[in-house]
């Protein structure tokens, strides 16, 4: 079975965010492997190990996404894959990044494509279900559990606090949800068998691409953090006081009432 995962390179979800000019500033701040893709890349070396096959991790980004692909292999994934849009694309989006991702798998022999539900950093949940659009594929969104009986696939999905059962498929593309598996950390062995393991870099001109065919679909205008919270009021006194004050309060300056 081949298995490819869609891998994105994030923030550290401990990393403090800065501005500057309209822009996040990246310089000196910590990157890693998105958490949901994370669950990904964990599913299919689960699958792989249980129906045989290969797993091959895919991102799009700059030379800096090395990193995070060495630890996807050091996790157990079988290949990698960089294509390097650095040089060729200024301002991508989530379209950008669904057509370069289409444009390689389509040359591939696909039988199953794993991302993460989201990406902590835009959240748009976008670029799977864009994939399988464009490759013409079914997909499943937040899922949290996979069973493959050779073309047969069942998955359980997230859907606001309960689940639903759909049966579907190969090819298929999933989008893993906290809950999924465990994902491992990687092991001292894992870590030096990856130096090995091969990763290859691409660029648009390897897949036919010109910028125009790539060019963003949306445009950001401004970026900026959110308005810090005032802080909270106590109420004192007799409750009877505080009920009062508390019912005025949310006529006078809530305006909830």
């Amino acid at each position: 079975m081949n298995i490819y995962v869609l891998l994105k390179r994030t923030f550290d979800t401990e990393e403090k965010i800065s501005l500057s000019n309209g822009r996040i500033q990246e310089d000196g701040a910590e990157f890693i492997i998105n958490p949901y893709d994370e669950y990904a890349v964990e599913e299919a070396i689960q699958v792989r190990d249980a129906q045989g096959g290969e797993v091959t991790v895919v991102t799009v980004g700059g030379e800096d996404a090395e990193k995070e692909l060495r630890t996807a292999l050091a996790m157990g994934a079988d290949k990698a894959v960089l294509i390097n849009i650095e040089d060729d694309v200024e301002d991508g989006d989530q379209y950008t990044t669904a057509k370069i991702l289409s444009e390689y798998l389509k040359e591939q022999e696909v039988d199953l494509i794993i991302g993460g539900n989201v990406a902590i950093d835009g959240g748009s949940g976008q670029v799977g279900p864009r994939v399988a659009g464009l490759l013409d594929i079914p997909y499943v969104t937040t899922v949290t559990k996979l069973e493959i009986n050779g073309e047969n696939v069942t998955v359980t999905k997230d859907v606001e606090g309960d689940s639903e059962i759909i049966e579907t498929s190969l090819p298929l593309l999933i989008t893993a949800q906290q809950g999924l598996n465990e994902p491992r950390y990687p092991s001292l062995p894992g870590i030096m068998k990856a130096k090995k393991k091969p990763l290859e870099e691409l660029e648009l001109d390897d897949l036919d691409l010109e910028e125009d065919d790539v060019e963003a679909k949306t445009k950001s205008i401004e970026i900026y953090l959110p308005a810090q919270k005032e802080a909270g009021k106590v109420l004192q006194g007799e409750i009877p006081d505080q009920v009062k004050e508390l019912v005025q309060l949310l006529r006078s300056e809530a305006k909830v009432i």
